[in-house]
């Protein structure tokens, strides 16, 4: 289609053009000017821009066309929650029966790795095995979650505390206790053995948004707050805000965005910016905006936008935390974004920088 407007424009100029000489050029100068030409020009480029309007929806839809259906939720048998019915203890082997292989494989900040489960980013979850196959730690932030006590995706902070109590003020490790952030959008609790994390959406009323199971003992071991960091927890950490941005995308009715590897160069490249020179802003030390380093590692876009997070201990943390900032929450929902890169980088404590470039 593309080719034939071309070839239609050039039919224009070539008619116009075809018995002209150096000696005319004149002639050739009314011609370019002429209101006729001008006008069927025109008309080709608004042709032009309509094809790639329909190409654009075709291809990035803003709202997503496949439906998946939702398991149906069992109560759960020895623990207070589970997540498409998959309770802490249980085997791999059952898991996958269930639910088929993983999607994606990447390493946490518990020195193991996520096993990331979905159908087109609808029914996710991560899990996380120990070394005989045991479920050790799960994630969703999707309608995956039952319990015995009647906590469920969209139950209010309030009804939490109800039945689970007060929440855990702090976490020991070692000789230093972490105090937690009070009012951070989410409560910890110890149930079953495990350390619960109910994160709230805080403009949705406080209800619970996603839930996150750590295995007590998995907990215990590690011996940080923070990871040693990698080459390979950095990949993990990048690949999992992205998938979890995905997941909740699709529970808003949107579009997924595509992972691209040049603007996460320009993402992961902040992140070590700010982490080796110790500031956090969209504006780096250069005076530079986001679109300034995106269009000086030459990317074309139309519109574009830029999270940033420091500090939390996992994409997850991350994630939750940006969903309950607006102007970040924006960038996360933008219904025209269509593509995603996310780059992290560690400072000399092992603390996270965090950036996501979204654009079209």
């Amino acid at each position: 289609m593309i080719i034939v407007l071309l070839g239609v424009a050039w039919s224009y100029v070539e008619e116009y053009f075809k018995d002209t000489t150096e000696s005319s050029f004149k002639e050739i100068s009314s011609v370019i000017n002429s209101e006729e030409l001008k006008h069927q020009v025109g008309s080709i480029i608004v042709s032009f821009q309509s094809l790639l309007a329909k190409l654009d929806e075709q291809f990035f839809p803003d709202h997503p066309s496949k439906e998946i259906e939702k398991p149906v939720l069992n109560q759960p048998k020895e623990h207070v929650f589970s997540i498409y019915n998959i309770e802490i203890g249980a085997v791999k082997a059952e898991v996958e029966a269930s639910v088929g292989e993983p999607q994606r494989l990447t390493l946490n900040e518990y020195g193991k790795h996520w096993s990331t489960y979905h159908e087109d980013y609808r029914n996710f979850m991560n899990v996380m095995y120990d070394e005989n196959d045991y479920v050790i730690g799960l994630y969703t932030n999707q309608d995956l979650i039952a319990s015995t006590v009647g906590i469920t995706l969209g139950s209010s902070k309030d009804e939490v505390r109800q039945q689970l109590g007060d929440p855990m003020t702090g976490i020991r490790k070692g000789l230093i206790i972490y105090q937690y952030q009070q009012d951070a959008g989410y409560d910890v609790f110890n149930v079953n053995e495990s350390y619960v994390t109910i994160f709230y959406d805080i403009h949705e009323n406080d209800t619970v948004t996603a839930i996150q199971i750590i295995e007590e003992q998995t907990e215990k071991e590690k011996a940080g707050y923070y990871a040693d960091a990698s080459e390979e927890l950095k990949k993990g950490l990048e690949y999992q805000l992205f998938d979890v941005t995905n997941a909740t995308r699709v529970v808003h009715n949107l579009s997924l965005l595509t992972w691209d590897d040049n603007v996460k160069k320009t993402a992961r490249a902040h992140s070590l910016d700010m982490a080796e020179n110790h500031y956090f802003n969209h504006t780096n030390l250069r005076g530079q905006s986001p679109f300034d380093r995106m269009e000086e590692d030459e990317l074309a876009f139309t519109m574009a936008g830029e999270n940033l997070a420091y500090g939390q201990i996992s994409s997850i943390f991350a994630h939750e935390g940006l969903m309950n900032s607006l102007g970040h929450r924006e960038n996360i929902l933008q219904p025209k974004y269509r593509f995603l890169g996310v780059g992290v980088a560690f400072n000399s404590e092992n603390h996270p920088y965090y950036t996501e470039n979204f654009y079209r």
